[in-house]
């Protein structure tokens, strides 16, 4: 292991922040990551980098998560159980399960970042969350350096959430995530969003995992930016939960909102929506701005500051509070 020193963490974040790591080094295997824990306990955690804002330099020791490698626990006719390490990328997993006909995350393809960080905010898409599938979480406690599990339940996954983002945060380092996954039997989600209509213009009938993984690949390039070709982070919003009355009073006003039931009663309305409304959609402002496509994702033109990037989510949140009355949450990680 070689820490290096100012290091440039422009390609670990795909936002493509050009902000320096002090002190930065990259761990490939759990062991490494015990003996580095018996000298350093405040460390900078960094893996697809896809969940970040970075706003500053960074002058605690920077590690990347860089743990490769998918294992087959056990299977039966019905399921396939994997314990899948944490520095593999998300999207190539999914590929890799659909490519062995292991269904349940085919909704969640083309999500950016690494398996590691998918269940600390419990990623969704498509009518699809990454809890449903997830059996145990693998990590090191930070302050003794021992290799832990929680059980599903412990996680206590939430919409975007999780214990990794709340209570555990800082404690614990995940290193692998356990998965059960069909064989056979597959559960289909294509009634969500604009699955059914692309699987119907391709004239599929019957659609298989690959067939319901292509058509989502599709509908997000027709959405969203490449990180690789447009800096980005995906969604940078939390979509807000309001209350019935809350909702009709907007539905009075708006009759054409979009809205998801959550409960009888809370109703869930697309932040995309709300920030269209308010005239942010395809606007720019200085280095970055509101994506022309889908207006819940912020972009990084080039050279845009972390903090740039910042006053432009705060500009909206306060814009959408004003207009609506709603709340919006920010899901990416602002450091």
């Amino acid at each position: 292991m070689k820490i290096q020193q100012n290091i440039s963490l422009k390609k670990y974040n795909t936002f493509g922040i050009s902000v320096n790591a002090k002190r930065f080094i990259s761990v490939d295997s759990v062991y490494e990551l015990q003996q580095l824990l018996k000298v350093e306990k405040n460390l900078f955690l960094i893996s697809g980098g896809s969940n970040m804002l970075l706003t500053k330099d960074i002058e605690t020791l920077v590690v990347h998560i860089d743990i490769k490698g998918i294992s087959i626990d056990k299977e039966d006719e019905k399921a396939v159980y994997l314990t899948v390490n944490a520095g593999e990328d998300w999207h190539e997993f999914v590929l890799w399960c659909i490519s062995n006909e292991y269904g349940g995350i085919e909704n969640l393809s083309l999500i950016p970042g690494n398996v590691g960080t998918c269940p600390i905010q419990n990623i969704g898409a498509y009518g699809v969350e990454v809890k449903d599938t997830i059996t145990k979480i693998e990590g090191l406690e930070v302050a003794s350096g021992k290799l832990v599990t929680f059980s599903n339940k412990a996680c206590k996954f939430g919409y975007r959430n999780s214990i990794f983002k709340n209570s555990h945060k800082g404690k614990i380092i995940l290193t692998s995530v356990g998965f059960k996954l069909t064989k056979k039997e597959h559960q289909l989600n294509t009634s969500y969003g604009a699955i059914e209509a692309e699987l119907i213009s391709k004239e599929i009938t019957k659609p298989t995992l690959k067939n319901i993984s292509d058509a989502i690949i599709a509908i997000r390039k027709s959405k969203l930016p490449d990180p690789k070709e447009i800096g980005n982070s995906g969604s940078f919003f939390k979509n807000p939960v309001i209350s019935q009355s809350k909702f009709l009073e907007l539905q009075k006003k708006y009759p054409k909102v979009p809205s998801y039931s959550v409960s009888n009663a809370d109703v869930k309305v697309p932040a995309g929506w709300l920030i269209e409304q308010a005239g942010f959609k395809g606007k720019r402002f200085g280095n970055c701005g509101v994506h022309e496509k889908q207006a819940l994702v912020l972009v990084n033109y080039g050279d845009a500051s972390g903090k740039e990037i910042y006053k432009l989510a705060q500009k909206i949140q306060e814009s959408i509070l004003h207009t609506f009355g709603i709340s919006l949450e920010i899901e990416v990680n602002i450091i």
